[in-house]
C-alpha cells in the first residue's frame, strides 16, 4: 500500500514542483492604463494583452484602468512613492518632464539597446517623437496619439449655398463660413452655430490649433521657457475670441470639449474642432455625410500633436522593465498599430502601420482617416514642459479669462506668460 501511494505521490509532487517552478518564472507587470472601467476599449485592451501572453508565456499582463489621464499620473506617482509602482502606464506625452522630474520613469535606451531596439524607436513619425525624447534618451513610446483636425457637415454646407466637399483652407474663409452657417429664429436666438472650438478640458491644446498655423510655437525644446505673450500669440488668442464676441458665429464663454461632438452629431453645430481620436465616434454617430480637414491656415498649417504614450517606471524590476519594452513592442507592431487606429480613430503611430493591407484598404473606403497622418508633417510638439500642470494651468486660465470676456488677450497672456516664467525659474 505504502508503495502505490508513493508511486502516486512522486509524479503529483514532481507536477507541483514543475508548477511551482513556472509561477516562480513568470514576470507580472502592472499595465496602468487612462481610461474609467468597462466599455469597447478596455474589452480591446483586455483582448491584446491576452494575445501578447499566448506569445510570451513567461510573463503576465495586469491592465488596471486608472480613470482620466489626470487621476493615472496621479496614482501612477503616488504608487512610485510608496513603493509599489505601475511596470509600464500610458500617459500624456506631455507629462515626460513631470515622471523625469519625479524620477519615475527610465530612458528605453537603459533597459534594452541592441540594433532591433534602435530601429523600433526610430520607426515612429518624428512628430511623435518630438514630445517623446529629451537630452538625447527616449522616455516614451508613441501609442495612442493625435492632431486636431476640423470635421464638417456636408450637408449644413450645401443648405448654406457653400462647397459640401471644400472645407475653410484658412482663418479669413473659416469666419466667413462660419457667418454663411449661423442660423438665428426670427426672434434672433441662434438655432445653429457655424463653428465650435472646445476650451474646457484641454484649452491650451485646441489654442496651439491656432497659435501653430500662426506661425509661433508656446514653448522651447527644453521644456524651461514659455512665449506666451509673444504678438503672435496674442492675436491668435484675439482671433479666437473674437469668433464668439465680435462676429457671434460661436457660443461665447467657456465651450465644453465632452459635448462638442454631441452638439455635431445633434445639428447645433455645422463645423467642430477636434481630436482625430473622435474619429470612430463621429463616424458611427453621425447621422449624415460629414468631411474631415486639416486645421485652417494662417500663416501656414499645423497642429499640436496629442495623446498618449508608453513609459517605463524605474522602480519596477529588470525583468519587469524588459517585460514591459517587450510589451510596448508588440503593442506598436505595424499590423497592432493599424488595427488600434482603425478600432479607435488615433493616428496609427508609424509609416509602415499605414502600409499594411489592412489599413490600406480601410483608407480606400474611408479616405478621411488619412487626414491627421497627413497633418503630421506640419504638426509640432504638444505644450509640454518643467512643472507642465502648473504651467499649462497658468495659461488655460488666461484662455478662458479672454474667452469668458474677464480679461483682453493681451493682458491674460501677459499674466500667463509672467507666471510661467516664476515657476520655471528654478528649471533654468
Amino acid at each position: 500500500m505504502r508503495t502505490a501511494l508513493g508511486s502516486i505521490w512522486k509524479p503529483l509532487a514532481a507536477i507541483a514542483a514543475s508548477t511551482a517552478l513556472a509561477a516562480a518564472a513568470q514576470t507580472e507587470i502592472t499595465f496602468y492604463y487612462p481610461v474609467a472601467v468597462g466599455g469597447p476599449i478596455t474589452k480591446t485592451i483586455d483582448q491584446m494583452s491576452a494575445d501578447f501572453e499566448k506569445e510570451n508565456p513567461g510573463i503576465k499582463v495586469k491592465p488596471v484602468y486608472a480613470g482620466t489621464y489626470q487621476e493615472t499620473l496621479v496614482k501612477g506617482i503616488t504608487a512610485h512613492k510608496s513603493g509599489t509602482p505601475p511596470t509600464t502606464a500610458i500617459l500624456l506625452s506631455t507629462d515626460m518632464y513631470t515622471l523625469i522630474d519625479e524620477d519615475a520613469i527610465v530612458p528605453f535606451e537603459d533597459v534594452s539597446n541592441t540594433a532591433d531596439d534602435k530601429a523600433w524607436v526610430k520607426s515612429f513619425y518624428p512628430a511623435f517623437m518630438a514630445n517623446s525624447q529629451t537630452g538625447g534618451k527616449t522616455w516614451g513610446i508613441p501609442f495612442q496619439r493625435s492632431t486636431i483636425v476640423l470635421y464638417w457637415n456636408k450637408e449644413l454646407f450645401k443648405e448654406a449655398g457653400l462647397d459640401p466637399n471644400k472645407a475653410p483652407a484658412n482663418w479669413k474663409e473659416m469666419l466667413e463660413y462660419a457667418q454663411k452657417l449661423t442660423k438665428r429664429d426670427p426672434s434672433g436666438n441662434v438655432t445653429q452655430w457655424g463653428v465650435q472650438i472646445p476650451s474646457s478640458g484641454f484649452p491650451y491644446w485646441l489654442f496651439q490649433g491656432l497659435t501653430t498655423p500662426n506661425g509661433v510655437e508656446l514653448m522651447n525644446a527644453a521644456g524651461t521657457e514659455t512665449y506666451f505673450d509673444k504678438p503672435e500669440v496674442v492675436e491668435a488668442l484675439q482671433y479666437w475670441v473674437d469668433l464668439g464676441r465680435k462676429h457671434k458665429v460661436m457660443p461665447t464663454g467657456v465651450i465644453e470639449w465632452g459635448t462638442t461632438p454631441k452638439d455635431f452629431f445633434e445639428k447645433k453645430v455645422a463645423m467642430i474642432w477636434t481630436t482625430t481620436g473622435n474619429l470612430t465616434n463621429v463616424k458611427n454617430n453621425a447621422k449624415f455625410d460629414f468631411g474631415v480637414a486639416m486645421l485652417p491656415a494662417s500663416k501656414r498649417r499645423g497642429s499640436p500633436t496629442g495623446g498618449g504614450n508608453f513609459y517605463v517606471f524605474k522602480k519596477a524590476t529588470k525583468e519587469q522593465q524588459s517585460a514591459a519594452v517587450k510589451f510596448a513592442k508588440f503593442m506598436t507592431q505595424p499590423e497592432r498599430a493599424a488595427q488600434w487606429g482603425m478600432d479607435t480613430g488615433y493616428v496609427a503611430v508609424r509609416p509602415d502601420a499605414w502600409a499594411t493591407a489592412k489599413m490600406t484598404e480601410y483608407v480606400k473606403g474611408f479616405p478621411v482617416a488619412s487626414v491627421a497622418r497627413d497633418q503630421l508633417q506640419f504638426s509640432v510638439a504638444e505644450l509640454s514642459t518643467h512643472d507642465n500642470q502648473r504651467v499649462t494651468k497658468a495659461l488655460n486660465d488666461g484662455i478662458q479669462a479672454s474667452l469668458t470676456g474677464a480679461k483682453e488677450p493681451a493682458a491674460a497672456m501677459k499674466d500667463a506668460q509672467a507666471e510661467a516664467t516664476r515657476i520655471l525659474r528654478s528649471y533654468k
